[in-house]
């Protein structure tokens, strides 16, 4: 069954499922990049992009610097896939009011608050409230801007098709209620097209991994403890829910609770085959994020983790590269996170040393009472510590190397004092608290405090980057690439499993195995942008300016 934006079933008929089901929209890019690097055809954009870079040698502290050119083709496939996104937790606050806002979108229902009428938009989305530059008119000079959806053909967030399991059978409507994240007008307006969506799919509980506090919740479940059928049950969700809307691509999003680490444990969850192996076996850290991850894989659909747990263990991005399947996480980097990527940055980049960074957050809703539990919280603070560690890296003048003992050892380095604090009050609700502190050295041994408080409503800063990963991940899968060789005419060839683009909206961001993790929002940002300007044939941000620098 499925659901036009026109029509509205009862719950009874829509009991399981909770699909919306607009008509797809072609929405072509409107920027045509006139260059010999740049062909257009009925079905795809192909580019010539030149990766520019430098090979360093060091000797005795001398650098060696040897520039270097390797050009790579990119071929994106102009038609914009049909795509549902499938939330885990989908009745939990981010899913419900990721429903609720897209329904407000697509129906443009406008609500009074007390400043006003207000009406629904995607503030807060990177790829649909943010530009980029793409050059200067002639005539002028003047720059131009372009948002940074029109740089590529990209799904509307209005044209996705929703769903999703929940752990909790409450209906949408109700879960919309429960969380108290919206305004009450827009919440009457909606709860209409709410309704018709009915109950979240049943998800799978495993108790150990998320707080005892969630018990209750925990009345929409797949039957049994067998964790091969649970995820066979999981895979069938996938098909049927891919086939009964026509889609051409599903995005799986865990946005549900925070759970605890998994042990990594040699012969279990280390390689795909072990992994494979332990969930047949029903093996006890096989968690319920990275069995929804696997059955995605399986399944050939792309898996976001929005949470900070280690769904994506050594095994899981083993099946994902033998697959070819597209994965990406972790944890939403909505508030605080993103201002410490930023601030550590500033400091360090101006030759500021900070000497200790204090985060204390407390807030009301349910993410916060999961937390509460001091090994779901162990997973958050994992994510949350390692934000500066790629800004102390970069900088040796301030903070000391690592050193490698007689005995082969190696310390840490030098770094910066780092806690995270996170309560539960219930009386804030969904509007979060965070307070910082950054202590730092200053000129000949001085000290410079800057304090930093920040309310913020927490769901209204994740939904739009929910959206944003689905739907530059769905931008991926249709993205190859190849190098071009000299006398060589290679295949295009899918990106990459791991999907380090989406680092911007993340917290701990996953990345190639080997490959060193960049937290800097600065380059995380440049690194988007350059890589969209490269599938159309663009250089990267240039902030050099020459032509107003010279005569």
């Amino acid at each position: 069954m499925s659901i036009t934006p026109n029509s509205i079933a009862s719950s009874t008929e829509l009991e399981g499922l909770l699909p919306l089901h607009p008509t797809a929209v072609r929405r072509p890019s409107p920027i045509t990049v006139q260059s010999e690097n740049t062909v257009y055809s009925d079905e795809f954009i192909t580019s010539t992009f030149f990766n520019r870079g430098a090979d360093v040698t060091v000797a005795d502290g001398q650098f060696a610097v040897k520039p270097t050119v390797q050009p790579y083709q990119f071929q994106t496939k102009r038609a914009v896939s049909k795509t549902g996104l499938m939330m885990i937790g989908v009745g939990g606050n981010n899913g419900s009011t990721l429903c609720a806002t897209i329904l407000a979108n697509r129906h443009n229902i406008c609500w009074h608050t007390k400043n006003g009428l207000q009406q629904p938009n995607y503030v807060g989305s990177v790829l649909r409230a943010s530009t980029v530059r793409i050059g200067a008119e002639p005539a002028t000079g003047n720059e131009v801007h372009v948002p940074v959806s029109d740089v590529l053909p990209m799904v509307h967030p209005n044209d996705l098709v929703l769903g999703g399991w929940d752990i909790s059978g409450v209906p949408m409507d109700k879960a919309m209620a429960r969380a108290k994240v919206l305004n009450y007008d827009l919440q009457r307006q909606v709860a209409p097209h709410m309704a018709a969506l009915g109950k979240p799919l049943p998800s799978i509980y495993y108790p150990d991994f998320i707080a005892a506090n969630q018990e209750a919740r925990a009345d929409n479940l797949v039957p049994g403890t067998d964790k091969q059928a649970h995820l066979e049950h999981i895979r069938a969700d996938i098909r049927k829910f891919k086939e009964d809307n026509e889609l051409d691509r599903v995005v799986v999003f865990w946005t549900a609770n925070t759970e605890r680490y998994s042990d990594i444990i040699p012969g279990v969850n280390d390689t795909a085959e072990n992994l494979l192996e332990a969930i047949r076996a029903s093996h006890s850290e096989v968690s319920p994020s990275t069995l929804f991850a696997v059955a995605a894989i399986l399944e050939g659909e792309p898996f976001v983790n929005g949470a900070p747990q280690n769904t994506f263990v050594p095994g899981a991005i083993d099946l994902a590269e033998k697959k070819q399947s597209f994965i990406g996480g972790d944890d939403l980097k909505s508030g605080q996170t993103k201002l410490k990527s930023v601030l550590a940055e500033f400091l360090v980049n101006a030759g500021i040393k900070p000497l200790s960074i204090a985060s204390y957050n407390h807030l009301g809703n349910n993410d916060g009472r999961n937390l509460s539990a001091q090994r779901q919280f162990r997973s958050k603070e994992i994510s949350k510590s390692s934000v500066v560690d790629d800004m102390v890296n970069a900088n040796r003048l301030l903070f000391k190397a690592p050193d490698v003992s007689k005995s082969g050892k190696t310390d840490k380095g030098e770094h910066p004092d780092h806690i995270v604090v996170i309560k539960y009050v219930p009386a804030v609700g969904d509007s979060k608290r965070a307070i910082d502190e950054y202590y730092s050295e200053i000129f000949c041994g001085g000290r410079s405090t800057i304090n930093i408080f920040n309310e913020c409503e927490d769901s209204l800063l994740a939904t739009p980057l929910i959206l944003d990963l689905t739907i530059l991940t769905e931008l991926l899968t249709r993205v190859k690439y190849r190098k071009v060789e000299p006398g060589v005419e290679g295949s295009f060839r899918p990106l990459y499993s791991v999907l380090s683009l989406l680092s911007y909206m993340l917290k701990a961001p996953l990345v190639k195995p080997g490959t060193e993790v960049v937290n800097a929002l600065s380059r995380q940002r440049n690194a988007l942008e350059s890589f969209l300007k490269a599938c159309i044939g663009l250089e990267g941000n240039s902030d050099l300016l020459l032509e107003t620098r010279i005569w």
